[in-house]
């Protein structure tokens, strides 16, 4: 048994076999699944690949046709017919050439050296040779085409004999370097350079946009996600880089969304508790003001009694916004407001009989949003309850709906101090009061109210009112029954 137990420290065979054996499959699979990076890459490479296949061939077209023009089967007999004119005279013949050599290098926008040249030659005797020829003897050999060198540079020469010992020689560069020095000269690498810019500027433009399409998509996603959307992002594609970027997201999201349930939970219970004690102090301490004759004592319980009841309505204010909080995973559906305004102003009644405040209800019946019933009716409770609260015993709190294009417009307007314009856009922030407010309150009443607005896609305004006090304006989409 122990010779078939490898030593201590060395691999089994067999587990060993096992991973090369997988070693092609993660391979494979590595390779097959998709990337950014290599979609990037191949896009980038594809086109630079098509970019310098046409600079090359433009190149080496360039740089190849002067080869060509030695196996032309037309030119020879031309030059010949010009050289044998024996009716012309020798400045005739010299002018006929270099006119001739003048348009076979015209398309040769390059120095000299790289142009084709020619020489004509009868017998020993030279009859003709173009300005940029090399001194160079005829080959021997005729029709076909001959490696020379001249000045340290390779030439291609081909002759091609006539009659009366009549010789037309033709030499073209033929040397390694004669691509590259059609590119450094001339400013020939330039030209292209900025001709093509335009054209590889879009087609990266395009390339990159296409291969960044998943991206964008995911952060298209977290873009139309609200402040309290910490659900996992719907992104199922299989990118390397977006998924492992995707389930760090997720993973934070997770993490942010139970500690924020772990604060809205502790919140929540701490409130709940207080209230039981809370509602017992002042109890007792309403006892005990009732039974003393003591005007000193009387004025120190009424105190209190006045800090119980604002530290009571803190607590009821926290529930109410753990409510609202809770209330953004409600179900939505299409919530009728009349209704629902009849019947948060017929549960303030007696809030408002307590102050002797006169509620006022005008609304325009078949109004209807896509929302969630709890949060519509914490919106409107909180409203309708600063207004009876902050307004002077015995005012008017008017409460009026109606619609605006596609948008149902709700106005609550009291008759109280009213806020500064300078403090409008500031007592939205959580535990935030206007310093000169009297009236005991938390603070919270018009953060909850704003966040369900922005909940529901609608907007919220501060304004003042008709003779005083303050106009808060809400406008929420109608829905389709709406």
């Amino acid at each position: 048994m122990s010779a078939l137990v490898p030593p201590i420290g060395e691999p089994h065979p067999r587990g060993l076999l096992h991973r090369l054996a997988r070693l092609p499959r993660r391979v494979v699979l590595s390779v097959l699944r998709p990337s950014l990076v290599r979609r990037l890459l191949v896009a980038q490479m594809a086109l630079l690949t098509l970019a310098w296949v046409c600079g090359l061939a433009y190149l080496l077209s360039a740089g190849g046709r002067a080869i060509l023009l030695l196996e032309s089967t037309q030119i020879y007999p031309t030059i010949m017919a010009i050289a044998d004119d024996r009716g012309g005279t020798p400045e005739r013949r010299q002018r006929q050439l270099d006119l001739l050599h003048s348009a076979i290098v015209e398309d040769y926008r390059t120095t000299p050296d790289r142009q084709p040249s020619f020489t004509v030659t009868r017998g020993a005797h030279l009859l003709y040779r173009s300005p940029n020829a090399p001194d160079l003897q005829p080959p021997a050999d005729t029709g076909r085409l001959v490696r020379m060198q001249a000045n340290g540079r390779g030439l291609g020469a081909r002759s091609e004999a006539g009659p009366d010992g009549l010789r037309v020689t033709f030499f073209a560069p033929d040397d390694g370097w004669n691509v590259l020095r059609t590119v450094y000269s001339d400013g020939f690498y330039l030209w292209p350079l900025l001709t093509c810019l335009p054209f590889l500027v879009m087609p990266a433009w395009l390339s990159i946009v296409m291969a960044m399409r998943p991206w964008t998509a995911v952060a298209r996603e977290v873009a139309r996600r609200g402040p309290q959307d910490l659900a996992p992002l719907n992104y199922r594609d299989g990118h390397r880089e977006l998924a492992i970027m995707v389930d760090a997201i997720n993973g934070w999201m997770r993490r942010v969304e139970s500690s924020a349930q772990r604060e809205r939970t502790f919140i929540a219970d701490a409130a709940h508790e207080l209230r039981t004690p809370l509602a017992a102090m002042l109890v007792n301490v309403e006892a005990l003001r009732a039974a003393t004759h003591d005007e000193r004592e009387r004025q120190l319980m009424t105190g209190v009694l006045s800090s119980g009841h604002r530290a009571t309505r803190l607590v009821n204010q926290l529930l109410s916004l753990m409510r609202s909080d809770a209330a953004a995973t409600e179900p939505v559906a299409d919530v009728e407001l009349e209704g629902l305004l009849q019947d948060r102003l017929a549960a303030l009644g007696g809030l408002a009989s307590a102050r002797r405040v006169e509620l006022e209800l005008a609304t325009e019946p078949g109004l209807a949003v896509r929302g969630q019933r709890g949060a519509l009716e914490s919106l409107a409770d909180n409203l309708v309850e600063n207004a009876i609260k902050y307004g002077p015993p015995g005012g008017l709190v008017r409460v009026a709906l109606r619609r605006d294009g596609g948008e149902a417009v709700l106005a609550v307007e009291d008759q109280g101090p009213g806020i500064p314009e300078v403090l409008r856009e500031r007592v939205f922030d959580r535990f935030f009061r206007d310093p000169a407010q009297r009236e005991p309150g938390s603070g919270l009443g018009l953060a909850i109210v704003r966040a369900v607005v922005t909940r529901h896609g609608g907007r919220i305004a501060l304004a003042g009112g008709t003779r005083r006090g303050l106009r808060v304006t809400v406008r929420l989409p109608l829905s389709a029954s709406g």
